[in-house]
């Protein structure tokens, strides 16, 4: 007699495993991958946010700064703010 394991009619050496044809991945494999992603989700997007305010304010300090120079320039020739 060999010393291979008996197979059922569908392919499964044992009972929980895989089935021998199938190279799939199973629902904690995949449960496990959209937690992490999760979680790397969780961590990014709060980090993504704060830097995308940071630099819409330091860009709206720039323009504010633009501004300024340009009404200092209207004024020194038409000696009158606008």
């Amino acid at each position: 007699m060999s010393s291979a394991r008996p197979v059922c009619q569908r392919g499964v050496t044992e009972i929980g495993s895989r089935p021998t044809g199938n190279r799939g991945f199973t629902l904690i494999e995949l449960l496990l991958v959209i937690a992490v992603i999760g979680i790397l989700a969780a961590i990014a997007i709060p980090s993504f946010v704060g830097y995308r305010i940071k630099t819409f304010n330091t860009s709206a300090l720039s323009d504010l700064r633009a501004l300024k120079g340009e009404l200092e320039s209207y004024r020194t020739e038409h000696n009158r703010y606008p």
